[in-house]
């Protein structure tokens, strides 16, 4: 029995191809199937890479859930594999730290204030992330930011940090002063009992070296505290 054609990118005229219309008026231009089409680059036998890209829209439903998805996850879906997980996620990490130095430039030129500054600067890094993350402000003199630094990488539940680790990085870049931050991947950005006792324990590290510790700054995608304003520095 002769095998059904399917159809595919080079079905459709020159014109109407995702890649000769981002050419001609631009990437603003295309649809959300037709970029993914454009960065899986190619189907597979029998199937089209825009019938991959639709399935992929309709399995995650939006860019969030997709953009949070692991590549094994995404590698899952019939037609992709790992190699187009894998230019997906780099594709996705480019726009993230598109934004990222972004926010460096900023802050780099003027200082950090306040804890919305600071989760301005952070938010698209840890967005979505399903482990904690404890990273640390670099500040110069004028709370102008030096670098930023990841300490570790935890459980959901539990994340390890020592303050030799904490302050190498701070100690070798000469900062005046830091800010430590990490994300509750459960969305309740309260601090538990672990967390105070952390940062009252690197607070002291931090005196004895002349280092200021500022400010500990708990997040999640939606909300964020500060332990400095609910009276725990």
């Amino acid at each position: 029995m002769k095998k059904e054609k399917t159809f595919t990118i080079h079905d459709l005229p020159v014109s109407e191809r995702p890649r000769e219309r981002l050419l001609k008026y631009g990437a603003e231009s295309l649809s959300l199937q037709e970029i993914l089409a454009l960065i899986l680059g190619r189907g597979v036998a029998g199937e089209s890479v825009m019938t991959i890209a639709q399935r992929i829209l309709s399995k995650f439903g939006n860019l969030k859930n997709l953009s949070s998805a692991s590549v094994e996850e995404i590698s899952k879906i019939k037609g992709v594999g790992l190699a187009k997980a894998a230019q997906l996620k780099a594709a996705f990490e480019l726009g993230r730290r598109k934004e990222e130095s972004i926010s460096y430039e900023v802050y780099n030129q003027k200082p950090i204030k306040s804890p919305e500054d600071v989760v301005n600067l952070i938010k698209n890094r840890l967005k979505g992330k399903k482990k904690e993350y404890f990273l640390i402000l670099l500040l110069s003199t004028r709370n102008k930011l030096i670098n930023i630094v990841e300490i570790s990488k935890g459980s959901l539940n539990s994340n390890i940090v020592h303050p030799r680790e904490v302050f190498k990085e701070a100690i070798s870049r000469s900062a005046a002063s830091c800010i430590f931050v990490h994300n509750h991947p459960s969305g309740d950005p309260t601090p538990s009992q672990d967390d105070i006792q952390l940062t009252k324990r690197l607070k002291e590290a931090g005196e004895i070296i002349g280092i200021e510790v500022l400010d500990h700054i708990i997040i999640t995608d939606t909300d964020f505290v500060s332990l400095k304003e609910r009276g725990f520095l």
